[in-house]
């Protein structure tokens, strides 16, 4: 298989968890009536909200998880890939994590991913956030086998971690997914150029499902779910931030084309570095 009809669902994700599944799955059954056969949603699909104490009451181990568990249904209802960008899931030692899921069209459980860079800083808007107050982050990066393609999977503020994405693409990532929950501050100022980058400098597709729009626990991401092919063009996007889906066709031969262009994964050489200490500072 050379090509493939994916989809990025855009959210705007509350605090019902009860209603966010409903919401999920509405728009999973609207892209595989399109055709889809790989589907994502974005970050914290399952529940967003600031509170801490809400949080917990709300969470589950991801085998009691009703999100995860529709998921996976849907998958094998419907005989396509379901990836869920991430939800917040209660680990055993009483911690929360970040995670992804993705299922085969059987239901199976593919991977899981956790998200490694926490989200802790101060913008110049006010907004103040601090994700390792309250979640674990990940150790290690995943790329899953598809029958069109390797997937790496990321989540949202991974995408400022470009080492994340060239490590995929060198264990052979021809599609690299950026579910994410950005600000509407942030995502006005970086989010094309980020994606595009991505893809541009790994000669990989970009799938990135997003959250968009004023939530019910106050916060407000930028939208604008988007599909980037190998040469950074944009496949499709959401010009909004209202809840919908985006879809494109993949033709995974242009990768390669890509990378025999720009072989830069191939040149890349190891160096030194002569100079003073890396500055410390906060991220954007």
């Amino acid at each position: 298989m050379t090509t493939v009809t994916v989809a990025a669902l855009q959210m705007r994700t509350g605090m019902e968890p009860g209603a966010n599944v409903e919401a999920f799955e509405a728009l999973v059954r609207e892209a595989a009536a399109a055709g889809a056969a790989y589907v994502q949603s974005p970050e914290m699909t399952g529940l967003l909200v600031r509170d801490k104490a809400r949080l917990m009451a709300h969470i589950a181990p991801e085998n009691e998880d009703a999100l995860v568990s529709r998921a996976a249904e849907l998958a094998r209802e419907l005989a396509i890939h379901v990836h869920v960008g991430s939800t917040a899931i209660a680990r055993p030692d009483g911690k929360v994590a970040n995670r992804g899921f993705l299922f085969s069209p059987e239901g199976v459980r593919i991977a899981t991913y956790d998200k490694i860079h926490m989200f802790d800083v101060d913008l110049d808007n006010g907004e103040s956030w601090r994700e390792s107050a309250t979640y674990e982050p990940g150790a290690a990066t995943r790329v899953a086998q598809l029958p069109f393609g390797n997937l790496g999977m990321a989540v949202c503020y991974d995408l400022r971690f470009p080492q994340l994405f060239r490590a995929q693409a060198l264990s052979g990532a021809d599609v690299l997914t950026v579910p994410a929950a950005f600000t509407r501050q942030t995502g006005e100022a970086h989010w094309h150029v980020l994606l595009r980058a991505r893809a541009i400098e790994n000669g990989a597709f970009v799938i990135a499902a997003a959250q968009g729009g004023k939530h019910e626990d106050g916060r407000e991401t930028f939208g604008h779910s988007m599909i980037v092919d190998p040469w950074g063009r944009i496949l499709a996007e959401a010009d909004h931030d209202e809840p919908c889906v985006v879809m494109a066709e993949l033709d995974l031969a242009k990768v390669g084309d890509a990378r025999r262009k720009v072989p830069n994964l191939r040149n890349a050489r190891d160096f030194d570095i002569d100079g003073p200490a890396p500055a410390s500072g906060a991220a954007a």
